[in-house]
């Protein structure tokens, strides 16, 4: 039986998203196949090993009993590959066959976590340090795939000092240049934290200040009216794409309300398109997958544009939710891939990959 440590929580914005999704994972890894290990990171940084109910993650409940907490750390010695456990006046070497990071956001979603278990030689589930580096940064993301002629809307980017520089001049040229209205973004956040719709300069000018809140560059896209589909992705060498889904967002656009706090937003899958055109949706994942250089799984989002059906790259996700209402298991289950074998199929895709 091979040991798989899940890691959650992280010094991020959706640090509570991430507890959510690590109890639906630790849930559903087939308990007949994998030990689990629970480590959570506290949203002021310590590392610690969790012995208690999953059902206690959610809202931070976890952290409540001291008794069920012991600190922790991934050890960089590739000889020791696992985990140090620091007991009183003891240290404990713990292996690890593999980790399921359920980190969203920085700090976990970004490649820092990656870079440190590439380091270590301990197998992960999803993207390489280089790959989540890259999506999670939307200016570098755009940037690749304009290079790359992956249809995308019209998009700027600009970091705080610029904007301190020449604010009336930035958002001018980005209006001039977009048109109304302009969807404003962290350049490194998900969730859609930090996301607004500017439908005039007035509220330009205050989405990029609430985006610059949360990171310290900004992406500016043009806004398009159509269709949000996702598809999820899986694989290494040769991804296989899901079933696409249709999002109806319950507010104006998918923001974190409209995901997690609402409940009421409509989920399609498959979308609502005909067979060539979600065909198309599958195949433009992989595409946008292997551009990226991502490996282990990612969910893919889209617009398919209503003048004329383009199918116009949003964003990818390296880690995507994995909650109980989270698109990416959904999408694979009605492909034909129930949860708990999914998680299965995203552990053995991690140790194929990053054995060592």
């Amino acid at each position: 039986m091979k040991t798989v440590l899940v890691l959650f929580g992280g010094v991020s914005s959706e640090h509570d998203v991430s507890l959510v999704s690590a109890q639906s994972v630790i849930e559903n890894i087939p308990k007949d196949k994998y030990k689990i290990i629970c480590l959570g990171i506290t949203k002021d940084g310590r590392w610690l090993k969790y012995d208690g109910d999953t059902a206690l993650l959610p809202g931070g409940r976890w952290l409540e009993d001291e008794a069920l907490l012991t600190p922790a750390l991934i050890s960089t010695d590739r000889n020791l590959h696992g985990i140090l456990l620091f007991g009183d006046n003891v240290v404990e070497v713990v292996d690890v066959d593999a980790v399921f990071p359920v980190l969203h956001g920085k700090n976990g979603e970004d490649g820092t976590v990656q870079g440190l278990l590439q380091l270590a030689g301990i197998p992960f589930v999803g993207c390489g340090m280089l790959s989540s580096a890259v999506c999670m940064d939307k200016a570098v993301t755009n940037a690749l795939a304009d290079i790359s002629g992956i249809p995308q809307a019209k998009w700027r980017s600009f970091n705080i000092y610029e904007f301190r520089r020449a604010p009336d001049e930035l958002l001018k040229g980005a209006a001039e240049y977009l048109g109304f209205p302009v969807f404003v973004k962290p350049a490194n956040a998900g969730s859609s934290v930090g996301i607004s719709k500017a439908k005039n300069i007035t509220e330009l000018s205050e989405a990029v200040k609430s985006a610059f809140a949360h990171d310290e560059k900004v992406v500016l896209e043009q806004g398009i009216d159509g269709m949000e589909v996702e598809c999820a992705v899986m694989g290494n060498d040769e991804p296989t794409a899901s079933v696409p889904g249709e999002v109806v967002p319950c507010n104006e656009f998918y923001d974190f309300d409209a995901k997690y706090i609402a409940g009421t937003s409509e989920l399609h899958i498959p979308a609502r398109l005909p067979e060539e055109k979600l065909e198309e949706i599958r195949r433009s994942a992989c595409r946008v997958y292997k551009v990226l250089g991502c490996s282990g799984m990612a969910r893919v989002d889209f617009f398919v544009r209503k003048s004329d059906g383009a199918v116009l790259l949003n964003e990818p996700n390296t880690i995507p939710g994995f909650t109980s209402i989270s698109m990416y298991p959904k999408m694979f289950a009605a492909s034909g891939c129930p949860y708990p074998e999914l998680l299965d199929k995203l552990i053995c895709l991690a140790i194929e990959k990053w054995s060592v």
